[in-house]
């Protein structure tokens, strides 16, 4: 008779989809670069970051939204921009 294997808490050994470490299933890859590129992106000094922060809450964003769009299209919202930031509330909930 053999003894009742015990397990030890950790992740599974198998390829299930119980356990997916935060760089995704194909391997580490770039995975570090580009946590520390987004980190230097959204960060700012403090004075800057306050700033964005309190404009983003005018216009209703997060400050990640906010950064985004200024990173992304080079613009900086203000409340003239609705159609612009109603676009950006509708996305939210959606994962890429």
């Amino acid at each position: 008779m053999t003894p009742a294997l015990i397990s030890n808490g950790g992740p599974p050994l198998d390829d299930d989809d119980s356990h997916t470490p935060p760089w995704g299933k194909n391997g580490i890859g770039r995975y570090f670069e580009w946590a520390q590129a987004k980190k230097k992106a959204f960060d700012a000094p403090f004075d800057i970051a306050k700033l964005r922060a309190q404009r983003a809450a005018l216009i209703g964003l997060t400050y990640d939204e906010y950064v985004l769009e200024i990173l992304e299209r080079g613009r900086y919202l203000n409340a003239g921009d609705a159609q612009r930031i109603a676009e950006i509330v509708a996305r939210r909930g959606v994962r890429y």
